[in-house]
């Protein structure tokens, strides 16, 4: 597969403004609203909040992802667990922070759709005709009716109308650009917002002034995106673009305080419209008849912002899937674009959480206590993975702790400044994000209790009574080619459960053996196969390498490499039945399938015996295996056996004589 490359194109800086920057660039909405709240506007103020907005975009966005983590491609691919998969075998509790990371970046999916959009839509509070107040349900019923629309159209992809994300985001950021350059000449002194001196005046004699860098870190929420959709862009398109994007942010935001500073200095400013004092900075800076185009080209950002951060989580999801992270889940590709994949329970449930946030908070200024905590989670996250990434690097000692505690103090400062919003909605945001974390470490957890059980034996010894029972015609054959799915890593290995299938349960009787196995690779897009001729024409191993974001198609694949084999002559499949051998016809194929189920008789600790039913539930709740290994129903059987994880050792009984 062809991978994005270093090289940045017309084309590539176009899709770039379509994908990446919807989050970040739709920042202006709110972030001076949410600095400003019912405080006086003054010099103080505007200049110390916009100098941190300044050097916020530069030290996080700019300097940490566009600058350094942009650097950890895995082979192309970027993101929380693209990054994790390259750094996981250095330390196992990495896993830890990776979860956190993907967690919060599905909780930030369900908090981007309704504060962008919400945002957009109350820019028709400034048209006093059409009534509209603060929180009304005017806004509420077109926030859900755009809502309810744009997670239905997911289902059929976004290859017919993606090609114009890229021109209406140029339109978007064109018009900050225009809006923010006419307002610069309001007041001139905001230039002297670019000496850090301010922000650091503004934090040291502010009231308050610490917890105001909570609604300073809106301005930076998408960043993290830039990373996470590197394998679409490329990062030579994503370095180029941000340059045009940031441009167009900071003139912006210099053109809303030159607007504040000249027009409402000295104004206690409130959110209620009956006081006529109620601002709306982004808003404001449009003349009177351009509000409704405005509306519309917003809005439209908006929507295009939530689709980025939607297919995001789906992408992030499927990834999960195959590191084990997360219960296997139905995914659907409605086209053949490059990370195009629809997964329809998660669709449902970010509608509804989507949803249940516009319907509690009502009004965008709400929604930002909720906003932001989840994305500074992950940015922590992702600071901790680089830091162990530069290690794999060889760079210097000093270079990464200078990273690493630079890179804390700030993130934990922010977190600090987002934690005083927990009580007026924050939680909000961590109960989802906590959600979504339990269910990754229930997946993962369980997942290696489970495996601490399974028994491995060598296949060596069982290769003679599997033979002779493959030739005891006293048995009915089972099938021509018997094709198991074997979790075991070493091929000399298979797992007990599998020959007590063959041997035991019911004989198994066939004329060829077949074992599959499934490595998932740090290698995003690796898709190869190894065949291991146990024994010649009787038992076969398949090993197949994939890449954490390859779906594991084994039905095709396992075709394509018995069609190979064929070719080469190495194994014959034609029916060993004498009636159709004759007519060359092709012998029958069966894929076996071991599900497993908790068994009665285990004594666990509380906890894992709690981790352990919250696991199975999940599993039922999620997609069958048989249908995980994307096998075609009509030549599988689920064979189910009981997992013992710890087995009843003290069992009182006692023999009574009569």
């Amino acid at each position: 597969m062809k991978h994005p490359t270093n090289r940045a194109t017309a084309a590539g800086l176009l899709i770039a403004l379509g994908i990446i920057y919807g989050d970040i660039g739709t920042s202006p909405l709110y972030v001076f609203n949410a600095i400003i709240g019912e405080r006086m506007v003054d010099e103080n103020l505007i200049l110390g909040t916009l100098s941190c907005i300044i050097w916020t975009l530069t030290l996080q966005t700019t300097l940490k992802y566009v600058v350094l983590v942009l650097r950890a491609d895995n082979r192309g691919e970027g993101g929380t667990f693209a990054l994790y998969a390259l750094v996981r075998r250095r330390k196992k509790w990495l896993v830890i922070p990776a979860m956190i990371g993907g967690a919060s970046l599905l909780a930030d999916g369900i908090i981007t759709p309704p504060i962008s959009i919400t945002s957009a839509i109350e820019g028709l509070k400034e048209l006093p005709a059409l009534g509209i107040e603060d929180g009304s349900n005017t806004v509420v019923i077109i926030v859900l009716s755009i809502l309810t629309l744009f997670f239905f159209m997911q289902q059929f992809g976004t290859a017919s109308i993606g090609k114009l994300f890229g021109p209406v985001m140029f339109v978007w950021f064109t018009m900050l650009l225009v809006l923010g350059f006419v307002h610069v000449f309001d007041d001139l002194a905001i230039f002297k917002a670019l000496s850090p001196y301010y922000a650091i005046h503004f934090l040291q004699t502010y009231p308050e002034g610490f917890w105001l860098l909570g609604a300073v870190f809106l301005c930076t929420t998408g960043a993290e995106a830039l990373y996470s959709d590197l394998g679409h862009c490329g990062r030579g398109n994503i370095r180029y673009s941000w340059i045009y994007v940031k441009l167009c942010l900071l003139v912006h935001y210099f053109g809303q305080g030159a607007y504040l500073l000249s027009h409402r200095s000295g104004l206690v400013i409130t959110q209620d419209v009956k006081n006529k004092l109620a601002i709306n900075a982004f808003y404001d800076l449009m003349p009177h008849w351009f509000i409704i185009p405005g509306v519309i080209i917003a809005t439209t950002a908006a929507i295009i912002a939530s689709q980025a951060m939607i297919s995001g989580a789906f992408t992030l999801i499927s990834e999960a899937m195959r590191l084990n992270l997360w219960p296997k889940l139905r995914i659907r590709y409605p086209s053949e674009a490059k990370g195009q994949l629809f997964i329809p329970t998660i669709n449902f449930l970010m509608f509804l959480g989507c949803v249940g946030v516009v319907l509690f908070f009502r009004k965008s200024s709400n929604m930002e206590a909720a906003y932001g905590l989840a994305i500074i989670v992950t940015m922590l996250a992702t600071t901790m993975l680089f830091a162990n990434y530069l290690v794999l690097h060889r760079v210097k000692s000093p270079l990464i702790w200078l990273f690493l505690g630079f890179y804390l103090v700030v993130e934990i400062g922010y977190l600090v400044a987002l934690m005083v919003k927990f009580t007026h909605g924050g939680y909000i945001t961590l109960i989802i994000g906590m959600v979504m974390f339990i269910v990754m470490y229930v997946w993962y957890r369980a997942r290696k209790i489970k495996n601490r059980y399974v028994e491995f034996v060598r296949l060596e010894h069982y290769i003679p009574k599997i033979q002779e029972l493959s030739n005891d015609k006293s048995v009915p054959k089972y099938a021509t080619h018997l094709v198991y799915m074997t979790s075991a890593n070493n091929p000399k290995e298979i797992e007990h459960k599998i020959i007590y299938s063959i041997l035991n349960k019911k004989p198994k009787r066939a004329d060829i053996y077949w074992f599959v196995h499934i490595d998932t690779v740090d290698d995003p897009y690796t898709c190869e196969y190894k065949v291991e001729h146990i024994i010649p024409n009787d038992i076969i191993r398949v090993d197949f390498r994939l890449g954490f974001r390859m779906e594991p198609r084994v039905n095709l694949m396992f075709r394509k490499v018995v069609e190979d084999l064929v070719a080469n002559k190495e194994v014959n499949i034609i029916s060993r039945y004498e009636s159709l051998a004759n007519s060359g016809t092709i012998g029958d194929f069966q894929f076996m399938v071991m599900e497993k189920y908790l068994s009665q008789d285990n004594e666990l600790p509380f906890f894992e015996r709690v981790l352990m039913k919250v696991y199975f539930w999940l599993k039922d709740h999620s997609l069958s295996e048989e249908k995980g290994f994307g096998l075609d129903l009509s030549n599988v059987t689920v064979e189910k056996f009981p997992l013992i994880v710890a087995p009843v050792t003290n069992l009182r009984l006692r023999r009574v004589e009569e």
